[in-house]
């Protein structure tokens, strides 16, 4: 991997990574207002409030899934070992990490993953 090109990726990890933060810490405070202005006498809005916490949930499960998957390109890149597909080992194409820079998986291996996961 080229020095340049990997530096690029590192940046574009760490700005992805502060994003993630950012909409995890304002999802956490969503959640907090959602909590506090429940009122257990209305069960309308208590369902209505149980199904908007679910969905705050759901997309903080996503970030999180996403986060430590930036965290672990960081981590590839600091070993020396980003843009090696873990699978076969092959070099994943620039421009695939281009698209997606936590890719662990080259394009054949991923479609291999895909198909067996059906």
């Amino acid at each position: 991997m080229e020095k340049s090109f990997t530096e690029q990726m590192r940046e574009l990890l760490i700005s992805q990574k502060r994003e993630v933060l950012e909409g995890l810490a304002a999802t956490n405070e969503e959640f907090r207002a959602i909590v506090a202005e429940m009122d257990p006498k209305d069960v309308a809005d208590v369902a209505s409030d149980d199904i908007d916490r679910k969905m705050i949930e759901a997309l903080g499960s996503q970030d999180i899934k996403r986060l430590k998957a930036i965290d672990a390109a960081l981590t590839r890149i600091s070993q020396g070992r980003y843009g090696l597909c873990m699978a076969c080992g092959k070099k994943i194409p620039q421009e695939r990490l281009g698209a997606i820079p936590y890719a662990v998986l080259c394009i054949d291996c991923q479609k291999s993953e895909e198909r067996r996961n059906r």
